[in-house]
């Protein structure tokens, strides 16, 4: 997902990145297992109910609990992401993110949030390497949105139901 902002710049993560360095170096001073902690993950999408095919319209916020900035590690160059019905991206393709670690910082008390819209259908691929688009079956359906953070007891994740009628 690519966010474009107002200034017509773009921003690969969907989120306003204006470095604050101070709150950098401050962050990495708070303890991994700490930070992983503060960590709060809501998802929310824009009805509960949808006609077959139309779009969904998901909104991902990851806060900061601490009064102190903060900077957690993550699995991959990835620093959130969604799925839907545990498909990541409601895709089965091979989704090309680095695995080298990277880190998502909070400014203390910063929510950060993303949108992204999902089209109501899986790609999937054949043993051909074919796509196809699979409507997604009518009845009920999950929403997740995650941090994918390494190594960690608790997931950091929430979820949301929605119906497709």
């Amino acid at each position: 997902m690519v966010d474009r902002r107002h200034d017509g710049s773009t921003d690969r993560t969907g989120f306003d990145e204006t470095k604050d360095y101070l709150s950098n170096a401050l962050g990495r001073v708070v303890p991994r297992a700490v930070a992983r902690r503060a960590v709060e993950v809501t998802v929310s999408t824009d009805a509960a109910e949808y006609a077959p095919d139309e779009p969904v319209a998901i909104t991902v916020a990851i806060r900061n609990r601490l009064p102190v900035p903060i900077e957690v590690p993550t699995a991959t160059r990835r620093s959130w992401g969604w799925a839907v019905d545990g498909v990541t991206e409601a895709t089965d393709e091979r989704l090309y993110v680095r695995d080298e670690e990277s880190a998502l910082s909070l400014r203390a008390g910063e929510t950060k949030r993303a949108t992204a819209t999902w089209n109501g259908r899986f790609r999937r691929t054949d043993g051909d390497g074919l796509d196809r688009s699979v409507r997604a079956e009518r009845g009920d359906h999950t929403i997740t949105a995650f941090v994918p953070v390494p190594d960690a007891d608790e997931r950091h994740e929430a979820t949301t139901e929605i119906r497709i009628r």
